[in-house]
């Protein structure tokens, strides 16, 4: 008898346990995903963190946290994002393109917000920049193309040929590679790609513009950023400039970038968050777009990348990366 009355009420605890709340009630619990791990995807975590802290949330005392990266795996992204409803946060936040593709199409009730996502409406997270009306908001990392090229310009002035290495499957990348190609021919110049569908295709990638184009120019592509070691290699080899739009990556061996701080962003996303968590619908909040610029420039990687960056532009800099 025993048996048959310890059986139901387990099944009754384990049933208790899969619908109870994973966080205490005084507690907000803000679940974070990210497709990879790198420089300017942690420092959008990290911003998050002292974003909500500003507005009065923090990990430890009114605050759960939960982080997990996707190894740049969409699959694994899929994963992380049906485990994070499942644990019923108040907000997800979802770091780069394929993460909140993936928790966006998990959930239609949960919170979402986005981080670092170039284009959020042609990656069909919301329908425009206006409030979506959805489960959805966030921060985009959209950047003008015009001032990068005209920096691009004062990098290498005679370049003609520019090369670009991206994920031909990461909307982000394709946003810039359609928006390049119309405006370079503009400018006098083309552009030349190079596929990297996985990480460990970004040396190849790379290589395979030697002799082609003048200059490489990288957006926030996440297989390239993560693997831009390689990218660097190849350009110091080869003597060819590398211009990014992510300022992280001129610690790493790019010559310049004009772009924003990615620290800024994720704080930017933090009060967001907060906002949501204060009673806000996500519905009702309009996607934003960074607007602070900064440009960073390192002269010793443009030497090894066999130019010299001028006075006037090492000057103007942000920052100058010794």
């Amino acid at each position: 008898m025993k048996k048959m009355t310890l059986a139901p009420l387990g099944a009754l605890l384990l049933a208790a346990a899969a619908i109870a709340p994973a966080h205490a009630a005084d507690q907000k619990l803000v679940a974070v995903t990210a497709i990879v791990r790198h420089p300017a995807l942690d420092a959008v975590r990290d911003g998050i963190q002292d974003g909500l802290k500003a507005d009065g949330y923090e990990v430890g005392k009114n605050l759960k946290w939960e982080y997990q990266d996707a190894q740049g795996n969409p699959g694994i992204a899929a994963q992380i994002a049906r485990k994070f409803i499942g644990d019923q946060p108040d907000v997800i936040v979802a770091i780069a393109t394929p993460s909140a593709q993936a928790v966006v199409a998990a959930s239609k009730t949960v919170p979402v917000v986005f981080s670092a996502v170039t284009d959020p409406v042609a990656a069909k997270l919301v329908p425009s920049w206006e409030p979506s009306k959805t489960n959805v908001t966030g921060v985009s990392d959209l950047l003008p193309l015009e001032p990068q090229m005209d920096l691009l310009k004062k990098v290498v002035p005679n370049a003609k040929r520019v090369g670009m290495v991206y994920d031909p499957g990461e909307t982000n990348s394709t946003v810039v590679v359609k928006a390049l190609r119309e405006m370079l021919p503009k400018m006098g110049m083309t552009l030349v790609t190079a596929a990297a569908p996985r990480t460990v295709d970004v040396s190849s990638a790379a290589r395979s513009l030697v002799g082609k184009v003048d200059v490489i120019y990288t957006n926030t592509d996440n297989n390239v950023v993560s693997a831009y070691e390689a990218l660097v290699k190849v350009g110091e080899e080869a003597k060819i400039p590398l211009v990014a739009s992510d300022t992280d990556s001129v610690k790493r061996g790019a010559v310049a970038a004009l772009g924003i701080n990615y620290h800024d962003l994720g704080e930017q996303t933090g009060r967001m968050v907060a906002r949501i968590l204060k009673g806000e619908k996500p519905g009702d909040i309009k996607p934003e777009i960074s607007t602070r610029m900064r440009l960073f420039v390192n002269p010793g990687a443009a030497k090894k990348q066999g130019i010299t960056l001028s006075d006037a532009l090492i000057k103007s800099a942000t920052q100058v990366v010794e």
